[in-house]
């Protein structure tokens, strides 16, 4: 991979993280159901609205709960110790709810709201004596006299169940009271209506005998077993323009008729809109006329008006559904909570004629009747974002609060979700990529936190719900670990691939800078630099020299074949050792300098200073490194010098005893060009083949060119190496010997040099050698000559 397409990489992860939570978040506007990552965000909602509850936001006061709970079916049951004139089981008739609605007309109720569903007659309920002289009633037929006297009853319908038509036409409304919970079992949301549809009696009466689908007949046709046979027929019921449809052909289809004298037709349904029990309690609070709502379901609004300049909006989904605000639970104190029986006890003495046991404690107040009782078929209970096993009844109130209250639960829009998931994303790739660590992992947790912190606020304060799950964890945290896991993966592979390059090029010090830095780069560039020459003479005289020596010996030795290669290789391994011996030594010291070795060219080395490291010094680095290389050299020949005058004894031995003498160690000399300047630096070649970490220009080649007339033991620099040294180290510059300006090869001026005196800066008591450069001209030989064949 180039050093370019690698920079695009973390801008191709953060783009893919990003448009793939882009993606999760945009599923749940097209199906919360089922999806993991909107049942996450759930928990966090859950978690908002426990805490806005704790928060005690202002709540309606007018609301009531009549509950029916456990002591009051035993004090039904054993008739309240004699205050009540009936006693009844765990299943009460309807006479016991018709005293109720009695009372709480006669207490001043503004509306009664059942969380109770009538759905049928129970005819085996006892009857009702209303007066010697009156026929008696049956307990449904009371129920029903009594809420419809009382005018301010709303009965309950639900999806599989509605109102026996003798209640349906007796109370003043009725009110949804389905509980539709989310995929994980919590009650979060409530559907704001929902259509009630009544079929002919007709068709009911049919359908219901001959077990087919209304709808599906309208809907282009129902099956049905034929009668008497196992034969499957299709039932159709044609429907005018206006709804109606022929009631004789619809009876015929099932059985034989006489021919009518007259056409029959009827409405084949009717429609009724059903509201949330809670939004019609709310309704008979404010005065909203619920005929006259404008429902704008792709809007995500419900327009409700009011008969006395008041209006409710209901923010909603695609399928009317909103979220319930649960603002009061069945023991807060700003709910009217009373038993039951402590009513029913109220209506028996009003009706002996005594005063009312509770005064005005709900007068004027909107009430839900409701179980809070034990036992499956008595209560229903479940799970909602306050509590786990909460009571579900508790649904109604706060949806009415919520309404009356005018505050509901706004869910931010899509694009303003995506917008977090964008910016999030966006800070935790510039974070990742730009920060050193750990402050990335700091500051995106901080980052996290204050979402969280502003995301709660929001949400209790003003019940705005932001999501907090995408846009932390997937795009803020999931970038940051993306990312960061790349970082560590790509920084790997460029420490190594650093490492590969410069190891044995540079010090391990500059090695560990480089890896510190924030950008390495590598590709082309200019830099301010000095750059380094040396070249070992007498190498290739040297070179000549052993190469004809092994002639002669192989001659001399009459060696032949493998004996003779071997000599031969022997010759060679010893001269390129001798070469090396050297060209470390000078490598050693460019590495303590914190150079960079550019390459060997033969027996020249090629070092520069100011890259890949910065270093404002570097032309003095260079020069120091160029007289210790010097020393280094010299070192190295006291050494040999004093290993030669060693072998000189030894051969006048060998020479007596008629053995080989032994060669002597040759003593080479090193000349050094240096020049500061600004050149091209970076790598040459090809990674798939050799490539390089070098530099090249006009400086580049004036130091070469500076070396070549540097002679034996001599560092020669150019002008602008010694304005350098005089500027940071003006002991060393005021040493340096102006000499007489050269034109090199290749340069039309003349140029400036200046001579560093590097033997003034041997340690004390080194001692003093023969002229290098002699000894490097001549080839060296025995002390005594080479014994004849």
């Amino acid at each position: 991979m180039t050093l370019s397409k690698a920079k695009l990489v973390p801008y191709a992860i953060a783009l893919s993280v990003i448009a793939f939570v882009c993606f999760l978040q945009s599923l749940r506007h097209w199906s919360a159901r089922g999806v993991v990552i909107e049942e996450l965000e759930w928990k966090t909602y859950d978690q908002r609205v426990r805490s806005a509850l704790k928060h005690r936001a202002p709540c309606a006061t007018n609301l009531g709960f009549v509950r029916i709970d456990d002591p009051d079916i035993k004090n039904i049951a054993d008739g309240s110790g004699g205050d009540l004139d009936y006693q009844y089981g765990l299943y009460w008739p309807r006479a016991v709810y018709a005293h109720l609605v009695t009372e709480l007309k006669a207490e001043g109720a503004k509306l009664v709201a059942f969380d109770v569903l009538y759905g049928e007659l129970r005819h085996d309920h006892p009857q009702v004596i209303l007066a010697t002289n009156e026929t008696p009633l049956s307990s449904d037929e009371f129920f029903a006299r009594r809420i419809r006297e009382a005018g301010n009853v709303a009965l309950a319908t639900s999806e599989k169940l509605t109102p026996a038509p003798l209640f349906m036409g007796s109370a003043r409304i009725v009110g949804d009271i389905s509980t539709e919970k989310d995929s994980d079992g919590v009650l979060r949301r409530a559907r704001a209506f929902k259509v009630l549809r009544s079929w002919h009696t007709v068709i009911e009466r049919y359908a219901s005998r001959f077990g087919f689908d209304p709808d599906k007949a309208i809907a282009g046709g129902a099956e049905m077993l034929k009668v008497g046979t196992t034969n499957k027929v299709l039932v159709r019921i044609p429907l005018e323009q206006d709804g109606t449809y022929d009631v004789n052909a619809f009876k015929a289809e099932f059985e034989v008729l006489p021919p009518a004298r007259f056409s029959m037709r009827g409405k084949a349904y009717r429609d009724q809109r059903v509201w949330h029990m809670g939004i019609v309690m709310a309704a008979a609070e404010l005065g909203l006329d619920l005929d006259k709502a404008r429902i704008d379901l792709p809007a995500g609004r419900i327009f409700l008006p009011g008969t006395n300049g008041v209006h409710r909006v209901i923010p909603v989904d695609k399928e009317g559904r909103f979220h319930v605000d649960w603002s009061m639970k069945e023991d807060d104190d700003r709910l009217t909570s009373l038993n039951i029986s402590a009513f029913l006890r109220s209506e028996k003495k009003r009706r002996d004629g005594g005063g009312a046991e509770i005064v005005s404690a709900v007068k004027g107040k909107v009430l839900v009747v409701g179980s809070v009782a034990t036992g499956n078929d008595l209560t229903d209970r479940g799970a909602t974002p306050v509590e786990n096993n909460a009571y579900l009844v508790a649904k109604h109130w706060n949806v009415a609060n919520s309404v009356i209250m005018d505050r509901f639960i706004t869910r931010s829009p899509l694009w303003l979700e995506l917008l977090a998931v964008v910016v999030m994303g966006a800070l935790a790739a510039g974070l990742t990529w730009k920060l050193h660590a750990p402050w990335p992992t700091l500051v995106v947790f901080g980052i996290v936190g204050g979402y969280v912190l502003i995301a709660h606020h929001v949400f209790v304060e003003h019940r705005y719900w932001i999501p907090i799950v995408l846009p932390v964890i997937g795009a803020l945290m999931g970038n940051h670990v993306a990312l960061l896991t790349y970082n560590i993966v790509f920084e790997q592979r460029e420490k190594r691939r650093v490492t590969g390059v410069f190891a044995k090029l540079v010090s391990p010090n500059v090695v560990s800078q480089l890896l510190g830095r924030d950008v390495i780069r590598l590709d082309g560039q200019r830099e301010h630099i000095t750059v380094f020459f040396a070249d070992v003479r007498g190498f290739t005289k040297l070179t000549d020299v052993n190469q004809t020596r092994a002639e002669n010996y192989v001659r001399d030795h009459h060696l032949t074949g493998v004996a003779a290669e071997a000599h031969f290789d022997k010759n060679a391994k010893d001269t390129l050792d001798t070469v090396n011996l050297y060209l470390a030594a000078i490598a050693d010291q460019v590495k303590k300098h914190n150079g960079t070795l550019d390459k060997y060219i033969g027996d020249c080395v090629m070092a520069f200073w100011g890259a890949p490291t910065p270093n404002v010094q570097h032309a003095v680095a260079c020069v120091r490194a160029a007289m210790d290389a010097q020393i280094a050299m010299h070192l190295i020949n006291v050494g040999r010098a004093a290993d030669n005058r060693r072998f000189e004894e030894e051969n006048r031995q060998r020479a007596a005893a008629g053995q080989e003498p032994l060669n002597l160690l040759p003593l080479l000399a090193l000349g050094t060009g240096i020049n500061t300047g600004t050149a091209i630096v970076g790598m040459m070649g090809s990674e798939a083949h050799i490539i390089n970490y070098t530099v090249f220009g006009r400086e580049v080649n004036l130091a070469s060119r500076l070396e070549s007339v540097s002679g034996h033991s001599r560092i020669i620099i150019g002008e602008a190496t010694f304005r350098e040294l005089e500027k940071f180290d003006m002991e060393l510059g005021a040493l340096c010997v102006e000499l007489e300006p050269v034109t090199p090869k290749g340069f039309s001026m003349p140029i400036r040099i200046w001579e560093v005196p590097w033997r003034k800066f041997l340690p004390p008591g080194t001692p003093e050698l023969p002229s290098a450069e002699a000894a490097a001209a001549k080839p060296e030989k025995p002390a005594v000559p080479d014994k004849p064949a």
